[in-house]
């Protein structure tokens, strides 16, 4: 606490958007932050638009800064939107006891951020799940194949074609018939999504949704 305080004084921290004091986003500038209005696969639901340059900056700063505080923040609104989405499907679709899985970083993309975003955003949602609905499904999904940035590559087709055997399933027969909910970042054509979605399909998987904070 004390080592805080005084990081807090030589490092203080402000709300990417407005500024003030002592948060990294401040819940009144977050209210504010626009939709994701921008068409997306129907199993997809990102929940804020990336072209809003406070939600462009914070999510940079989770990534390449290291601001993990960002997460906490991000991880409560996606929860939020979770639960809004299964009251409705968990009934009409048998959409019960969800997996959650985040998309992995390969090796080499760990090692040199330090951390997994998708992965710590899982954790944070799993803590704010009190009725334990949700299950956090570890070390299930994985990405041997180091791949060129889907930032750096415009074309869908192009995207998918660089993605394609990038992930693989371990411990498959723990997938038989189980629902998932995917969560990652940003999503941009939705390649990435629907990569790990076929992987997860082949290893026997019943239906997949996926949450990411953008689009």
């Amino acid at each position: 606490m004390f080592l805080n305080t005084i990081l807090n004084i030589i490092f203080p921290t402000h709300c990417v958007s407005c500024g003030i004091l002592g948060l990294y986003f401040c819940s009144e500038c977050l209210s504010k932050c626009p939709y994701a209005e921008r068409e997306s696969a129907e199993w997809i639901f990102p929940l804020y638009d990336y072209r809003h340059p406070p939600i462009k900056k914070a999510v940079w700063l989770i990534k390449y800064k290291g601001k993990k505080k960002l997460i906490g923040v991000f991880a409560e609104s996606l929860y939020g939107r979770i639960a809004e989405e299964l009251t409705e499907i968990a009934v009409m679709e048998n959409f019960s006891s969800p997996i959650l899985i985040p998309i992995p970083l390969s090796r080499k993309r760990l090692r040199e951020r330090g951390f997994n975003q998708a992965e710590l955003l899982c954790k944070e949602i799993i803590k704010l799940d009190k009725n334990k609905f949700l299950e956090l499904g570890k070390n299930i999904l994985t990405k041997p194949k180091d791949t060129e940035h889907q930032a750096r590559i415009r074309d869908r087709k192009l995207r998918l074609k660089n993605l394609t055997g990038s992930f693989e399933v371990k411990n498959e027969k723990n997938l038989k018939g189980r629902n998932i909910i995917l969560i990652d970042d940003v999503t941009t054509t939705g390649a990435t999504l629907s990569e790990a979605k076929k992987v997860l399909r082949h290893a026997g998987a019943r239906k997949i949704i996926a949450f990411t904070i953008a689009h």
